[in-house]
């Protein structure tokens, strides 16, 4: 299902151009579009409607995919869901130092996991990012 234009950039806008899930801000990553993206996918049921879409760099949504839960590395237990950006704040789960995102929660733990979220690249453009 295609998502409407208006849909998309009012995405785009809400989020600042940066990515809901790690932060790296469009102009910081240029070389690949970042997707407007089902948090909760469609095969599980997510509607195509702004309180299930976010702006996602390609990395965090090619390793996000479908999965709507994570194992936490610290204890190895599995968390309820991973971060949703329309119903949780993202300072609440995640902090950010010198590039490198790190958990604060069980949710968060799991998110930066699964999401791969401190591969050093991405941790040098979130650096770059976040300076800018």
């Amino acid at each position: 299902m295609r998502i409407a234009a208006p849909l998309r950039e009012l995405v785009r806008r809400r989020a600042g151009e940066r990515c809901e899930y790690c932060r790296i801000s469009q102009s910081a990553d240029p070389f690949f579009t970042f997707h407007v993206e089902h948090v909760i996918a469609r095969q599980h049921g997510g509607a195509t409607d702004e309180s299930n879409l976010a702006l996602s760099c390609h990395h965090c949504n090619l390793h996000k995919g479908p999965n709507l839960t994570a194992i936490d590395p610290e204890d190895g237990t599995v968390v309820a869901a991973v971060f949703h950006p329309r119903s949780e704040r993202w300072d609440d789960h995640f902090a950010v130092e010198e590039g490198v995102v790190r958990g604060k929660t069980p949710i968060g733990r799991a998110t930066v996991r699964l999401l791969a979220m401190n591969d050093a690249r991405r941790v040098r453009l979130r650096a770059a990012s976040l300076s800018a």
